[in-house]
């Protein structure tokens, strides 16, 4: 049974297509006739050994007679196309679920260690900041002088203003205090991206006082930025939800993407870090992919890897992912591709935590390598972008996890 139950299962569904793609790997040592099976709820492997047998979730449904374009790729195992028949909905869950949070009092925790942030916040507007163009279409509009020409766009007490990848959050009332204390800053507003720009330069960092991770900055006296990667915001009357820190970013992250994507049309995405520093350049494929694996001796889709685990990871999993290919800025890396970005009006820059970045290229780079080794990487860059020299080095391609929910078994 070894030898089947060793074998690597591959499944991306896309949803819109109805169409999937399945890998089977190659055995370890020594190939040995295998008869694979495929039925609208499963596949089944058997070999003189054994039989493995994967079922797949409730939602999803393969047609076995719709099988073509079988091949042998070295390294990978066998690959086929067939259609598949999954549920898809186009509905886009919010970051911040505004109808709910906005009845009761809600608590902000550090997603880290589960700090309390802000307890029992009474939120009685949350609102979405305007796009990066606001100012020009207001100058447009207008026939007298801009009156919001130079002044911050702040929340006022029991709001939360909502932008790409943060809260602003109007403190005046609550005794809880970044650390550190910090005096009030002169800002500009810029954009919806870049929102402010802090004159003079000071250290605005808020610090987690109980695990030390930065979990936004302060903008004013009263005002703070809260990074939707560090924080979970619920119900008061909940409790705290433990989430891995890795699957959480991967969600935020993938949301953010979905979001922007279907709002501003745009697919190329910069992570920036709140240094300033490009870290990461991401072009978003598809956000329809249903993802399913089967590792080591897995006998059937049962929950979601954590990455923390990976290396012990011996059950199989399924998850709805957006596909992206990256690539990575540090250490002087793609300085030409990256400035051609950071130049593009198509090109939506997206700021964290710098420490939040490169723990992203982690995962980003770690799911790379968990897939079969034809799907790790495409061309370059170039082949999307004709102006880009054709030495650039190949883009990598993986998958982030989009929601950390379970899919029923039949």
């Amino acid at each position: 049974m070894a030898a089947a139950a060793e074998t690597h299962v591959f499944l991306e569904v896309r949803r819109r297509l109805q169409r999937a793609l399945l890998i089977l790997g190659e055995p370890k040592e020594g190939g040995m006739p295998v008869d694979i099976s495929i039925t609208p709820s499963s596949l089944q492997m058997k070999t003189p050994e054994g039989c493995t047998e994967v079922w797949l979730p409730a939602e999803v449904r393969l047609v076995p007679s719709s099988s073509r374009g079988l091949q042998y790729v070295a390294g990978d195992g066998l690959h086929l196309r067939l259609q598949a028949q999954a549920e898809f909905s186009t509905k886009l869950i919010s970051m911040f679920n505004q109808s709910s949070h906005a009845r009761g009092c809600c608590t902000f925790y550090c997603q880290s260690c589960g700090e309390v942030i802000i307890r029992e916040r009474k939120l009685l507007r949350v609102l979405p900041l305007p796009t990066e163009n606001w100012g020009a279409l207001v100058g447009e509009w207008c026939c007298h002088p801009d009156p919001f020409a130079n002044k911050p766009l702040y929340p006022r007490e029991n709001d939360c203003f909502i932008g790409d990848s943060f809260f602003l959050v109007n403190l005046r009332n609550d005794l809880w205090q970044p650390r550190p204390q910090l005096a009030p800053v002169e800002t500009q507003c810029l954009s919806s991206e870049n929102h402010f720009k802090l004159k003079p330069k000071a250290n605005t960092k808020v610090i987690c006082k109980r695990c030390k991770v930065m979990v936004g900055e302060t903008m004013s006296s009263e005002t703070i930025k809260f990074y939707m990667t560090e924080m979970i915001i619920q119900p008061s009357e909940r409790n705290f939800p433990i989430i891995p820190r890795s699957q959480f970013v991967q969600s935020v992250i993938a949301h953010c993407l979905m979001e922007l994507s279907s709002a501003r049309s745009t697919f190329r995405f910069i992570i920036q870090g709140h240094d300033g520093k490009t870290y990461i350049l991401l072009w978003l494929l598809n956000s329809d992919s249903l993802v399913i694996e089967s590792l080591g001796n897995s006998k059937s889709v049962k929950k979601f890897p954590l990455l923390e685990d990976i290396s012990k990871a011996d059950f199989g999993c399924a998850w709805n992912a957006v596909k992206v290919l990256y690539q990575p800025c540090i250490k002087n890396r793609n300085e030409t591709l990256a400035s051609s970005w950071e130049s593009d009006i198509s090109v939506h820059s997206l700021t964290l935590p710098s420490a939040t970045c490169l723990e992203l290229l982690l995962i980003l780079s770690r799911n790379t390598a968990m897939l079969p080794p034809s799907l790790r990487s495409m061309n370059s860059f170039q082949g999307l972008t004709p102006t880009e020299n054709s030495q650039e080095e190949s883009s990598l391609e993986t998958y982030i996890q989009l929601r950390d929910e379970e899919f029923p078994q039949p």
